[in-house]
Formats: C-alpha cells, structure tokens, sequence
C-alpha cells in the first residue's frame, strides 16, 4: 500500500497532463521554528522603525541570514502564554473559540491562581488541551494541520516542546496529533533542567515531578545544552525522509529561552564581560544559542541541496518574559512595547516573525501587514498544496500566502481577537483577565476584573502610554460591540464576580470607564 496515496494521485494526474519532457515539482519541505517565550527585541535583527539597544546587545546572525534571504513581518501576533498559541497554530482557531485559554498541565485541573482570585470566579476552560478523540471532557477536539501533513504524504517530525493536552489525555503525545517522530515533547511546558550533565532534570529527586524532559537518555551525563540536543536529533530524524526523497515537516519547538534561565556555556562568558548581570548574561546565552540552532538547520539544508525546496518560518509563542525572573526593571525588555509575557500589552503578543519561500518571497523584504498565530494552519496546508480536506473545527485563521507574494501593505479591516478568562499570577501592565480586539491602527482592551477599558492608536503611540478611552468615544464604541459580536458568535467564556454571582458584562454593555494603572 503507497504510504502517502494523496501525492502519489496528485503526480499521476499531473503526469498524465504534462508532456514526457515536463519536470513535476515536488512538494516543498516545510520547517517551522518556533521559540518559546522570545520577546519582539530578542535579537539583532530590528522589527521596529530603528535598531534599539537590545538590538545591539542580542548576537543573531542566522536570524539575520533568514531575514537577508526572505521576509520580516513586524506585525505577527501569538497570545499572551504558551498553551493557547499553541492551540490555536494547531488547530486555526481563536483561543476564544477552543477556549485553552490558559497553560495546561493537570488533567480536570484549573491553576491555583485561578482557584483562589480574589474578586472573579473563572469558568472551567478547556484544561486538558487539544485532543483527536471528541470524549475528553473539557478538551477541544480538532484535527492538527500535522495530521493532514501525514495523510498527505509528508514525514513529520516534532522536536522540543510540545505542552499541547494534559498528563494522560491523549493530546499529551504529539504522536497522537499527526507526528510520525517525537523528540522530547509532552505536557510539561518547560525543562526541568536544560543540561545533559543533570540528565535534563531525570534525576531520582525529580522522579515524580512533570517537568524532566523524556526521551533524550542518549545524551544523559553529556556536556551538551538542551537545545543542541534536540537539534542534533532532529537532524538524524530527517535522514529517512532524505533518503526517501520524501517531503518533509520539521516542527523545531525549542524549549528556550523560558525559564529557567539557564546560561549556555558557550555564550556566557562573552556577555558579562560586555557588562550585562547574570540573569540577563544567561538569557542572551540562551538568545544565542537558538540562533545558533536555526543556523545549524539553514546550513543543514544548503548541504543536503534542499534548501531550494524547503520553507522556513519563524515564529515566537508569546512575548519576552518581564514580569519576573529577569534582570533589571520589570515590563521593560521589549521596549519600545509595553510589558512582556502574560500581558495583552503589545510586549506580551506581539513577536518576531521570518518567511523564507524560496521563489515566492522577495529576499530582505518586509512585510508590515498584521497578522495572528491561528493564521498558520490554513497557511501551511496552501504551502502544501493541501485545499481538500475535512475537520471537525471551524478555522478562524486566514492564509497569509498573499502576503508572502507582495511585501506591500495595505489597510487592514480585519479585526484580530484576543481572549484571556483566566489569570496568570503576575501583576503589571496589560496582565490580568481581559478580551482584546486589533483592527487597522486601533486596539481596544477590556479588562474583566473592574469592567473597564484601554484603547490605543498604536500607529501613534506603538509603547501604549495614552489611553484615548475618554476622547475616542466612539472609536471605543464601535471596537466594543465588534469584540462583542466575536465573543458570542463563538460561544466565548466569562468569568463572574464573586461579590455579586453575576457574569461579567459584555464588553458593548459596559458604560465608558478609564483603566487607571
């Protein structure tokens, strides 16, 4: 039986119409890289209008060698933590829609924090992530654009985080939700140590705790980081395809550069002697090892002679970390943004986003048009050439194909949603429960707790220091009732208030108030 019936039908179609001398095109390899917790200014390369000075202190010379060959968008979007985004590159939809609207982790188990907030009572999200099997409870069922990847022929590869469903549903394994190889992914969202020498935190003291990341005994009691780790065996998983002259889907969901923050021997030195602390010498380690991740891929590619055929994205999961853990002054380590992870503040959403197609997108090109995380599914399966298929989800993302054609940008009408029913711990700028909307140059923000709101002209006013509730009144009107709209067409969850029993008001239903920080 052929492995792979779609192509095999494709190119015997496509033989029959061509004339014996015509060349089939084979399918392009697909490479996505993905970065946990990798903030908009975490690298050399600028998404702003001008380089900043974390520009310069950030060494990512493979970022820059993807961006020379392909394009950079400045406006790419995720959520403001990792499970959502997650879910929603998986599956295209809205987080307000699949509602793992929180990180994940237990099975049938809400956060602490959300357990014992103060003033809202939060709703029982979908807390054990993605699953294929539609009899999970509190779980969104979906279909994963890598399952339709597989069906179609192609051999796919998950590398590194994985953190999609809880500890024993099946949306734990990625090899339940269309992976043929999975590297060192399952529900625990990060490490429990990023050193081969502390077996990656498999130790007798941490045998019972979730975050040990499995399956890399080979590298046990070895001087050798994570990341270069799962790398090394990404590229040995990808000999078979290679061979087989089989396209390919590499999922590279590297674990870095979340916590803990961990130096990377072989960057660190270099930093504090340039005169960063120790915490922000080790993130920058960690910053540069990734790049030097994607660089060892890149080069991987030109050797094999794929390269031409192979499409790389880069993407973030979620804003840079400043609320906690880190060097200096919180919600400062995106500037000229806002905040950082957690947080519906641009610091928090909005990421460093690559695209090298080879033949399609211009080299050192730029692309300034918005876009958001559930967008990807439809994007890749156009990229693959996959347009006939059947899924139990209703996509909310939008291909971005056109946009990788022609770098110019026009004005955008489509609203983009963000909705958070939960609570993430952290206090600051932007954190707490919210809904969110982004259409053209404004955004409008609601925050659950006091009902009140933020809006913002972020061509104007990209660091969000000026809230126009109070002179755009009907600016604030018209976002209210389209986020409104999107919330209850999808059904979307809202906490209530413990003093009152009473749900919190939509956002249209709400008089005008300013949100004073």
């Amino acid at each position: 039986m052929n492995k792979y019936p779609i192509l095999a039908v494709f190119l015997i179609v496509l033989s029959a119409c061509q004339g014996p001398a015509d060349e089939v095109a084979p399918p392009p390899n697909i490479l996505l890289f993905l970065v946990d917790d990798m903030g908009w200014q975490d690298t050399s390369v600028p998404f702003w209008t001008e380089r900043t000075a974390f520009n310069d202190r950030y060494r990512t010379p493979n970022m820059e060698r993807l961006a020379a060959q392909g394009m950079k968008f400045t406006q790419a979007y995720a959520t403001p933590v990792c499970s959502p985004t997650r879910i929603s590159l998986m599956t295209g939809m809205n987080a307000a829609r699949h509602r793992v609207t929180n990180w994940t982790l237990h099975k049938d188990r809400l956060q602490p924090m959300e357990t014992n907030h103060a003033s809202l009572q939060f709703p029982h999200w979908n807390v054990n992530g993605l699953s294929p099997d539609s009899t999970i409870e509190h779980a969104v069922y979906a279909t994963s654009y890598p399952q339709l990847l597989q069906e179609a022929g192609y051999y796919t590869v998950h590398a590194g985080k994985a953190h999609f469903g809880a500890i024993g549903t099946p949306g734990e394994s990625p090899l339940n939700l269309g992976f043929e190889i999975n590297i060192g992914g399952h529900a625990a969202g990060a490490p429990k140590s990023y050193y081969g020498k502390e077996n990656f935190g498999n130790t007798e003291a941490f045998k019972d705790s979730p975050w040990p990341v499995p399956g890399l005994e080979k590298y046990h009691g070895e001087d050798i980081f994570l990341t270069e780790a799962l790398k090394e065996e990404a590229l040995a998983a990808l000999a078979l395809p290679l061979a087989k002259e089989q396209p390919f889907f590499l999922y590279m969901s590297l674990y870095t550069v979340h916590t803990p923050i961990t130096a990377d021997p072989r960057f660190f030195e270099s930093y504090l002697e340039a005169g960063l602390d120790t915490i922000e010498a080790r993130y920058a380690s960690m910053v540069e090892g990734m790049d030097k991740c994607l660089g060892d891929l890149m080069d991987f590619l030109e050797e094999k002679k794929v390269d031409d055929n192979t499409i790389i994205l880069f993407m973030s999961d979620n804003g840079g970390l400043s609320a906690l853990a880190r060097g200096g002054q919180p919600h400062t380590h995106n500037k000229p943004l806002s905040s950082g992870k957690g947080s519906v503040h641009e610091g928090g959403i909005r990421e460093p986003m690559l695209v090298k197609w080879p033949g399609v997108t211009p080299a050192q090109s730029q692309n300034d048009n918005y876009l958001i995380i559930e967008d990807f599914y439809p994007t890749i399966l156009e990229m693959a050439g996959i347009d006939d298929y059947q899924i139990p989800q209703t996509l909310d993302g939008e291909s971005f194909v056109s946009l990788l054609q022609e770098p110019s940008t026009g004005e955008q009408t489509r609203p983009l949603f963000w909705h958070y029913p939960n609570e993430w711990g952290p206090s600051g700028p932007g954190i707490g429960a919210f809904s969110a909307v982004r259409k053209g140059d404004w955004k409008l923000i609601y925050y659950h707790v006091d009902e009140s709101f933020e809006l913002f002209n972020l061509k104007e006013d990209i660091g969000e220091q000026n809230n126009l509730v109070s002179s755009e009144v009907e600016k604030l009107k018209e976002l209210a009732e389209v986020l409104t709209n999107h919330l209850q067409a999808v059904e979307a969850q809202m906490p209530s208030h413990k003093s009152t029993g009473l749900a919190v008001a939509w956002p249209n239903e709400k008089s005008i108030n300013s949100k004073e920080e």
